[in-house]
């Protein structure tokens, strides 16, 4: 590959992916990797170079089908379904950083396996492990633990092709059973379902497309060391963009708005969130793919408070990389 692809994929990886995520003093973190689901120690430069190399070493290869943006984004959805007959895997790693005060990480690994029975409608079943390193969180127990987290289902129909219709439109439900509590890490029975509502529109075909996603999620959640039980929800928009650069790698953002209340009917307001940052998206090959994506809370605001940010109903930074392949 010519020189100047290598220096402008590697200036375009350290303004998308700044070195913020999960350091500690020493300059080293830890991620919850894809493959082995166990915390393993990575120094920083090492993570930077890693990227470096996926911009670097990327074939250049022309794809005629346009966009598809089924999994393009990070924190949001596309309303791309994918074809009849299509089976794909996926791994998905969310890593969450940094709450009001002490130390605070979470990570969550999602193994996914996807198929698409009927034209225009997905199914897709997965299992969780989650990940906590707490201490010093007001309200939140000190712990260090690694354990299955629980199962999930998402069905999406897509109700309008954009091919065809001035925009693209698709429902999503997805169902999620848990025996760890995702913030806590207490153990828990959490049973929760996010509604979404999912548009997108290419702007300037095959190369710059936008989405808009409308959430409601409400989840049930009985605390099994106390027998407490508890109803929230969370309401939410989410605005992204993504533009073609090389034709396998797509680059933008994602803007997400989020107000979180007690009770599934909106009862009283909790607190509310803005979180803003960059999204990447790589086709590795005809088969395989790689979205990675990054996000700050740049607002937010608790009930009854004036503070700048809410770092107790959201974490300050969340991060998440998710790979796919077709089988």
């Amino acid at each position: 590959m010519p020189a100047v692809h290598r220096m402008g994929g590697a200036r375009l990886a350290r303004r998308l992916f700044p070195p913020v995520i999960g350091f500690v003093p020493d300059r080293s973190f830890q991620i919850f990797p894809m493959f082995t689901g166990m915390w393993m120690p990575l120094r920083a430069r090492t993570f930077r170079a890693t990227i470096l190399c996926i911009f670097a070493l990327l074939p250049a290869r022309a794809h005629a089908d346009g966009i598809d943006t089924e999994h393009l984004f990070g924190f949001m959805i596309g309303t791309d379904v994918g074809n009849v007959g299509e089976r794909e895997f996926q791994s998905q790693t969310t890593g969450r950083f940094g709450k009001d005060g002490g130390k605070y990480r979470a990570a969550n690994q999602e193994f996914e396996l996807e198929f698409v029975p009927v034209r225009n409608f997905r199914v897709e079943v997965g299992s969780a492990f989650a990940a906590h390193d707490i201490r010093g969180v007001p309200d939140l127990e000190d712990r260090r633990q690694l354990a299955w987290q629980g199962v999930s289902v998402d069905l999406r129909y897509r109700f309008l092709d954009r091919e065809s219709a001035p925009f693209g439109l698709t429902f999503a439900v997805e169902s999620e059973l848990h025996r760890i509590d995702e913030m806590s890490g207490a153990t828990v029975r959490n049973f929760e379902t996010e509604f979404r509502l999912a548009f997108d529109r290419e702007l300037i075909p095959n190369h710059m497309v936008v989405a808009l996603n409308l959430i409601y999620q409400p989840e049930w959640t009985r605390v099994l060391a106390t027998g407490a039980a508890e109803q929230e929800a969370t309401i939410g928009a989410a605005l992204g963009a993504m533009w073609r650069i090389r034709p396998d790698i797509l680059v933008g953002g994602e803007a997400r708005y989020l107000r979180k209340y007690d009770g599934i009917g909106l009862d009283e307001f909790s607190g509310q969130a803005f979180f803003v940052g960059p999204t990447a998206y790589f086709q590795l090959s005809e088969r395989s793919r790689l979205t990675a994506a990054w996000s700050v809370q740049a607002w937010g605001r608790p009930a009854g408070s004036r503070a700048a940010l809410d770092l107790g109903n959201f974490e300050r930074h969340q991060a998440r990389l998710v790979f796919g392949i077709n089988f």
